[in-house]
């Protein structure tokens, strides 16, 4: 189905049991929520019913040009607008990458809509803040970034069918839709305008309060192993940490049962 809110038309996709108890599903880059397609029926099989949204930027009707619209606090804005035109009250949230940077900021921003919080790969802000000022990896790992918001990114990263991501771990199929022509601006404007000025006030989020688990995977090329674990510092609830051996950075796709039992995991009371 299609939800408008803020003038644009988001693509979301509602399924799994009709009253189960509701999950949101964030993706993150370049990939849209189908990269969620084999955690889904797992999911469903727990009893829970699952939202996936394609966001910002990633669904066609939702690509405003201007950086400015891809500001975070607009990127939360989207998922609890959309949740209230679904007249969903209650969730759970879980996010990946980008995604998890929402989830994040969703979970510590509006805490009486969420009943937990799964985050994946992408720890709390102010513990990648930590892990940048540990002096360990993480600086490294994430020097990509300068390259995805400088002038020209489009043309690089879509060059020779996305070789470049396509070498990072995406599948040609997920990276269709956006290879279209323009499609790939929006994506990377969440980049840009966030990755750029003060960068530590635009994403510095609160402690979360509600129940978390984070999912981090020991092969994971651009998170590293201190932003995940020193997650647990700003959540003042029940903190669950998951390390995934073996898995690359796409969790969803490459690790979906695993994180399907972790989703069902933070989902039950007992």
């Amino acid at each position: 189905m299609t939800v408008e809110h803020d003038g644009l038309t988001f693509d979301v996709e509602e399924s799994g049991p009709a009253r189960g108890p509701w999950v949101v599903l964030l993706h993150g880059f370049p990939v849209n929520s189908r990269c969620y397609d084999d955690v889904v029926p797992r999911v469903h099989e727990a009893g829970l019913r699952t939202l996936r949204i394609d966001q910002r930027g990633y669904s066609p009707g939702a690509r405003p040009e201007e950086v400015d619209a891809y500001r975070l606090d607009t990127l939360v804005g989207d998922v609890i607008g959309i949740l209230n035109h679904l007249n969903i009250s209650y969730s759970m949230v879980v996010g990946h990458d980008w995604g998890g940077i929402v989830a994040w900021h969703l979970a510590a921003k509006h805490p009486d809509r969420f009943t937990g919080l799964v985050a994946v790969s992408t720890g709390h802000p102010s513990a990648m803040r930590d892990a940048l000022a540990a002096g360990g990896d993480q600086r490294e790992r994430s020097a990509y970034i300068k390259d995805f918001i400088a002038d020209g990114a489009e043309e690089r990263l879509s060059a020779r069918d996305g070789v470049l991501l396509r070498r990072a771990g995406v599948t040609g199929e997920e990276l269709a839709p956006i290879l279209e022509p323009g499609a790939l601006t929006g994506p990377l404007n969440w980049y840009r305008a966030n990755f750029t000025g003060d960068v530590a006030a635009t994403l510095a989020c609160p402690p979360v309060e509600i129940p978390t688990t984070m999912v981090w995977s020991d092969g994971d090329a651009a998170l590293g192993r201190e932003q995940a674990e020193f997650s647990g510092r700003y959540v003042y609830s029940d903190f669950r940490f998951s390390e995934l051996h073996g898995v690359d950075h796409w969790i969803p796709e490459n690790a979906a049962a695993a994180l399907a039992s972790e989703i069902s995991l933070r989902s039950s009371r007992f």
